[in-house]
């Protein structure tokens, strides 16, 4: 009959304490960028839709989709489907209004 010893010391044993955060909202680490996009991509599709301007339309949807790929699972989808559906409508609002080829801005 042999008796085997736990090799393990219980003094040693440190239990672990998940960190807290200091009194942020979410955390030092949380990732801002999908919001900056969203709110970058609402006020280009307002560009694009009041002013008609094709490369508002055009960059508000490119804002959008980066929002929208980088955005979490926790956060409200209705928000950024709301901000994606505005980008989609100036993009074909601003060709409904004008279906000629976009120029670049810097060219007149």
């Amino acid at each position: 009959m042999s008796i085997t010893v736990d090799p393990r010391r219980k003094e040693k044993i440190i239990r672990y304490k998940a960190p807290k955060n200091q009194g942020q909202s979410g955390g030092a680490n949380e990732d801002m960028m999908p919001d900056y996009m969203n709110i970058l991509g609402m006020i280009f599709s307002m560009c694009g839709l009041m002013m008609k301007l094709k490369w508002c339309a055009w960059f508000a949807l490119y804002c959008s989709c980066i929002s929208f790929s980088s955005s979490r699972a926790s956060d409200d989808a209705k928000q950024v489907l709301s901000s994606f559906m505005l980008s989609v409508s100036a993009v074909v609002m601003s060709y409904l209004q004008n279906p000629a080829a976009m120029t670049p801005p810097w060219a007149s």
